[in-house]
């Protein structure tokens, strides 16, 4: 096979044909840095010229396959072992991948195109690390636990359906809000039950069902609402804001029931899933406090290394998963009848530059991890997938990673639980150019497999119903769009 690198005969020659473009192409030289560098080599007086070409043309395809190794390998946060097992990975990995489907994406909210190498590089990951490189690295910690490794975990049979989360459109817009929405949710397994709260200090309630009732507005905050949760039973919010308050509301009559005084700003809380007389509250004082519900007093505390911004509970309550503003993540045990508190495992950023976590999501069983996950979101765009440890409580185990795009709010991210169990694992996350993006944990690259249109600003918040026939998204603007997703064959 003939090759230019090959053909040179010596340097001055090499330089000659460069210059009237026979052998090197200008554009080449300008975009492959190794390349130019390969031809650089010097070359004794009496070597022989076709073992110059050739050593040349291997030293460039090594450094470009190298080049393409480091991007995957990159972002996977665990170094030298992940890259080792990524170059040792099976011959047929790529077979059991989910192929991308293309389609033209509209203001519908259908399936969209994976991102092109034309297109801006800030709405997709552009690394990620594959469940048999963390599956590796998890057998090198002695003290975490470490799922079976088979090569038959992961290459479960994947049905051929349609596109993973099409939609059909826009079920309906609630744009009475005029303030940014910085919270959503739907209710405990509820599917038309809808909550969301705003910076004017503002609570709302509706159901989306159809016809969509009129949103009920609760209002007592002062400042902005910071986070929300709903009771096991659906009779009960409790609202948690800048203005160092926290007030529980009962939602059919519409009116506050008590309100609980801080100290500084109350920024996430949850009820407890088994006893709802507990609510967990983290807060800009850097702790979580435990509250009686019924009497309103302190029952403990906690107190981390940086303020509490994110918080979710594992189904016992027994465990609390929280983040803080320095991205670290946290997990603290709990005891379901005294509500007594204990730290005991912490995760650190990696990141140089730290930045607060905004989205903390346990969920209780996923294929990829086979076993309880975990994910978290930071407002610098780090995206983690973690698996929970069955043997050692609470330990986090990193399973895959994805850098998106830089976040100015404190955009919000979420499981996609149903159709992860069958097709892959999908995550569902606002943005700052007004869409709705959806990821694949389980694709190599091209992560980003559909986005909806329709909002004209930023989207912060996020939320699925109960069965994930609607999906809620919010806006800067204060616009909530419930969108209906196509039923599946």
């Amino acid at each position: 096979m003939a090759d230019p690198a090959v053909t040179s005969i010596s340097p001055e020659e090499d330089d000659q044909k460069s210059k009237n473009g026979e052998i090197i192409r200008k554009e080449d030289t300008d975009s492959d840095p190794e390349f130019f560098s390969c031809l650089l080599q010097p070359s004794p007086s009496d070597s022989d010229p076709n073992y110059i070409g050739i050593r040349r043309i291997l030293l460039y395809r090594k450094a470009q396959a190298g080049v393409l190794r480091r991007k995957d390998w990159r972002c996977n946060e665990k170094g030298y072992v992940s890259y080792r097992n990524y170059i040792n990975r099976p011959r047929n990995w790529e077979s059991v991948q989910t192929p991308s489907r293309s389609s033209t994406p509209g203001h519908s909210g259908r399936w969209a195109p994976s991102t092109s190498p034309l297109s801006p590089p800030f709405f997709e990951a552009d690394s990620w690390s594959t469940n048999r490189d963390i599956k590796s690295f998890s057998r090198t910690l002695s003290h975490s636990t470490s799922f079976s490794s088979n090569a038959s975990d992961i290459e479960y049979p994947r049905k051929k359906s349609e596109p993973a989360y099409s939609f059909v459109g826009m079920h309906c817009i609630l744009d009475q809000c005029k303030a940014m929405v910085t919270v959503i949710k739907f209710g405990h397994m509820s599917s038309d039950l809808l909550a969301y709260g705003a910076t004017d200090g503002s609570l709302t309630v509706c159901t989306v069902s159809t016809p969509p009732s009129i949103p009920k507005v609760f209002t007592g905050h002062t400042k902005d609402v910071t986070d929300f949760d709903f009771s096991t039973n659906n009779q009960y919010i409790a609202s948690a804001s800048v203005d160092k308050t926290v007030r529980v509301w009962d939602i059919s009559k519409g009116v506050c029931m008590r309100v609980i005084y801080g100290v500084s700003s109350q920024l996430c809380i949850r009820f407890h899933p088994v006893n709802n007389n507990f609510l967990s509250v983290g807060n800009a004082n850097k702790e979580i406090m435990v509250f009686n519900f019924s009497t309103g007093r302190t029952i403990n505390k906690s107190t981390f290394d940086s303020e509490v911004t994110a918080m979710d509970l594992d189904h016992t309550g027994q465990l609390i998963f929280c983040g803080d503003a320095q991205g670290c993540i946290y997990t603290v045990t709990m005891n379901s009848h005294t509500g007594a508190l204990s730290r005991t495992h912490r995760h650190r950023s990696k990141a140089k530059h730290k930045s607060p976590v905004t989205t903390v999501q346990y969920r209780t069983f996923s294929l990829l991890a086979r076993g309880p996950v975990l994910l978290t979101f930071c407002r610098d765009g780090s995206l983690s997938f973690f698996s929970v440890s069955l043997e050692v409580q609470g330990y986090l185990t990193v399973r895959c990673a994805l850098k998106l795009a830089p976040r100015l709010h404190s955009i919000r991210a979420s499981f996609c639980p149903l159709l992860s169990l069958e097709k892959g694992e999908y995550i569902v996350a606002g943005s700052e150019d007004a869409n709705v993006y959806f990821y694949d944990l389980t694709r190599p690259r091209h992560t980003c497999v559909n986005k909806l249109q329709g909002h004209s600003y930023p989207v912060i918040g996020i939320a699925w119903n109960h069965g994930e026939n609607f999906l809620a998204s919010s806006d800067f603007g204060g616009t909530v769009i419930v969108w209906k997703r196509a039923k599946s064959n």
